[in-house]
């Protein structure tokens, strides 16, 4: 047996609400418990720190409320895949300052929430029971905007029921307006009872401008009308916010932050992605991400000497303004921004052991600062590309920690220059285990991490698949490092061609790709036309 559903003339007679004023206070880990004063039957949480909801949409809507609310006598609860009503029920709980709940076949948690809330009735959109023992009468919703106001005392308007159950029609609804529906059906056992009392909405929800970001997610509607009915400012967010300037900008003036929707990450990486945010740190192009809606065209080599690339033929100016002039090249052929930048080589492999017997040889970092400011500040990328003969990977990119604190600087990593411990230079192609690469994809995202950094690129070059042993478990699970594949063979194009056809087979998911241009060995050199009509199109395009 459940609960009958009764009109909404009988709300009152189950419970006189009043909804008043109270101050909230932060007390628990995730939000403020409550000072609320003996009247009143509705306060709300003040969000302490960066919380995500995520899961069903039963599950988000019960972590909104029990996050925003620290008590409601009515709530509005709508049945879990039902689009229309959700959307109607989230219309109606918005405007009247309730919590709006999905429900699933298991009610249990919805109850238990109930209960926490102290809620004497619900207004029901939909076909929705509970059970009896659940403590709460239930009220089918109006059809029409004249009925709740009628029937809670709070004037509302309407606006027609969309034809779309996008939440972005109810983002756009004004304050205090409900959606209608020209379905008036009652069910059979309605029951008619005087109303007693109204609803006065409060004017001070929760404080210190906490902001909601919400992922483009059916499952979210419930929440993200619960977030506003407390008075929480939404905005929509596509994929990851590190993207966007304009919510980044957001987040850095947000008291707090939520993000509501299984496309954010668990509360930790989310809590690390708002500080980051908070630093107001862009990278070039814009946003935090390394690729969200952009290219990079690169000069390769060293300012050390003009024999290891392009990079080097020219003094620091000229090389920032050949760099950009290239770019431009890129521009006009894709709707994504094309980002000028410099792969620049600062451990080479050489031909002699060195004193430290590694056959690299690791240039002073006071080479490259300079270039490297002066990227920044022209809005251009840096990689910092490494060759480490006999040394690990690992243990030459801890030695150029300091370049890795400027936000706009990635790493490289060149496996073609990783040899044994008896091996030399131009011997053999060298190789690196996964595993070693893994370790400086760990390093990189502990690194960013702790210095509240943009996400950084990581570079892995490959022209050759015995140079990346067990490619398929390469880690691109780190928020705060992306990874690409740069296929950097040289010759025909038949050849670069077939090259590149097999290091697509068979790649590990969530990699990027990269192509480069050789001047002089490639024959003939790829235009830029030709270079953006490679499928999938190059991420990043270098020039040596």
């Amino acid at each position: 047996m459940s609960r009958s559903t009764r009109t909404i003339s009988a709300l009152f007679a189950a419970a006189a609400l009043a909804l008043s004023a109270c101050t909230s206070s932060g007390n628990n880990a995730d939000a403020g418990a409550s000072t609320e004063e003996e009247s009143a039957n509705v306060t709300y949480l003040e969000v302490a720190k960066p919380v995500t909801f995520k899961g069903d949409a039963q599950a988000q809507s019960i972590a909104a409320s029990s996050a925003l609310f620290g008590s409601s006598s009515l709530a509005v609860l709508a049945p879990e895949g039902s689009p229309k009503e959700t959307i109607r029920a989230a219309s109606i709980g918005r405007a009247l300052g309730i919590p709006t709940l999905a429900v699933s076949t298991d009610t249990a948690g919805v109850v238990e929430e109930l209960k926490r809330l102290g809620a004497e009735a619900v207004i029901v959109a939909g076909d929705v029971s509970l059970p009896d023992d659940s403590g709460v009468d239930l009220y089918r919703a109006p059809a029409n905007a004249a009925d709740l106001t009628a029937a809670t005392g709070v004037e509302v308007k309407g606006s027609p029921l969309p034809e779309s159950d996008d939440a972005q029609a109810l983002r756009e609804l004004p304050e205090r307006t409900i959606f209608e529906t020209t379905d008036t059906t009652s069910p059979d056992d309605t029951v008619e009872v005087p109303k007693k009392g109204s609803l006065t909405l409060r004017a001070d929800k929760v404080p210190g401008g906490t902001l909601a970001l919400v992922s483009k997610d059916p499952a979210t509607v419930a929440a993200e009308a619960t977030a506003a009915a407390a008075g929480v400012k939404t905005s929509p967010s596509e994929g990851d916010f590190r993207g966007s300037g304009e919510l980044i900008k957001q987040v850095k003036e947000a008291g707090s932050v939520i993000g509501i929707g299984d496309a954010f990450p668990d509360a930790e990486d989310f809590a690390w992605e708002v500080e980051v945010a908070k630093s107001g740190q862009e990278l070039p192009g814009g946003g935090q991400l390394v690729f969200s809606g952009k290219r990079y065209v690169a000069l390769y080599g060293t300012p050390v000497t003009h024999s290891l690339g392009v990079l080097g033929e020219q003094d620091g100016p000229a090389t920032i303004d050949r760099a950009a002039k290239l770019a431009a090249e890129y521009q006009e052929l894709t709707e994504d921004k094309v980002i000028p930048a410099l792969e620049i080589i600062v451990t080479v492999a050489s031909g002699k052991a060195g004193d430290d017997g590694n056959y690299s040889n690791e240039w002073a970092i006071e080479h490259f600062t300079p270039l490297i400011e002066a990227a920044g500040e022209a809005g251009q990328y840096v990689v910092i590309d490494f060759q480490p003969g006999r040394a690990d990977f690992l243990s030459q990119v801890k030695q150029y920690e300091e370049l890795l604190k400027y936000p706009h600087v990635g790493i490289a990593l060149d496996p073609e220059w990783r040899l044994g411990p008896n091996e030399r230079p131009l011997t053999r192609i060298g190789h690196v285990e996964i595993d070693e690469v893994n370790q400086v994809i760990d390093y990189l995202a502990q690194h960013t991490k702790e210095n509240k950094l943009p996400q950084k690129m990581v570079i892995l070059h490959q022209f050759q698949i015995q140079m990346l042993r067990d490619r398929a478990q390469v880690n691109t699970s780190h928020p705060e490092v992306a990874v690409l594949i740069h296929a950097d063979g040289q010759g025909t194009q038949p050849q670069k061609n077939d090259t590149w056809q097999a290091l697509l087979k068979d790649a590990p998911e969530g990699v990027h790709w990269g192509w480069k241009n050789f001047i002089d060995e490639d024959h003939p050199m790829l235009t830029p036309e030709q270079t953006y009509r490679i499928e999938p199109q190059p991420d990043f395009v270098s020039y040596q």
